[in-house]
């Protein structure tokens, strides 16, 4: 897992060297993100699922609990449904990245973040989970599971964004 997600936050992170800051903060349309905007919800929710997954760490809290079968088909599958999701961030107003160099930090302190995670994980022997707001229980391999789903999935909406900007 470790690979693959270091790949996935490295091929965001290179991405963003083909496109101008115009570019990153340019919506398709009025209520809808622009590829900063996706920038910073990956970092968001990516920085909580470390979190969560550290909490799991911490203790056999929860052990017993489980995911709802949405989240086991999600595991199962290793991927979310091919469609739009309307989730807990959908209309927020996300801010828009300052410079790119912001975003390029943010993923690399991510990806440094995940790599001890996965250490950490390989030498804890507790078995905690935590609650996704609405997916259920995850321990903490579910969590690093999650989000590198999470960052497939936006792969979609920015292929959207690029049809957007003509690239």
């Amino acid at each position: 897992m470790r690979s693959t997600l270091s790949h996935i936050i490295d091929s965001w992170t290179t991405a963003l060297d083909d496109y101008s800051l115009a570019q990153l903060c340019m919506k398709p349309s009025p209520g809808k993100w622009s590829l900063g905007q996706v920038y910073f919800h990956l970092i968001k929710n990516t920085e909580y699922y470390i979190e969560q997954a550290k909490i799991c760490l911490l203790a056999n809290e929860n052990s017993q609990e489980v995911c709802t079968p949405s989240a086991a088909s999600i595991f199962a599958n290793n991927s979310f449904p091919d469609e739009i999701i309307e989730g807990p961030d959908t209309n927020v107003d996300i801010r828009q990245p300052e410079n790119k160099e912001q975003l390029k930090k943010a993923l690399l302190e991510l990806k440094k973040e995940i790599e001890k995670l996965v250490t950490d994980i390989s030498t804890n022997t507790y078995k905690g989970k935590t609650k996704h707001p609405g997916l259920g229980y995850f321990s903490a391999c579910d969590w690093l599971q999650f989000t590198e789903i999470h960052f497939r999935h936006h792969l979609r909406q920015k292929q959207r964004i690029d049809d957007f900007l003509g690239k």
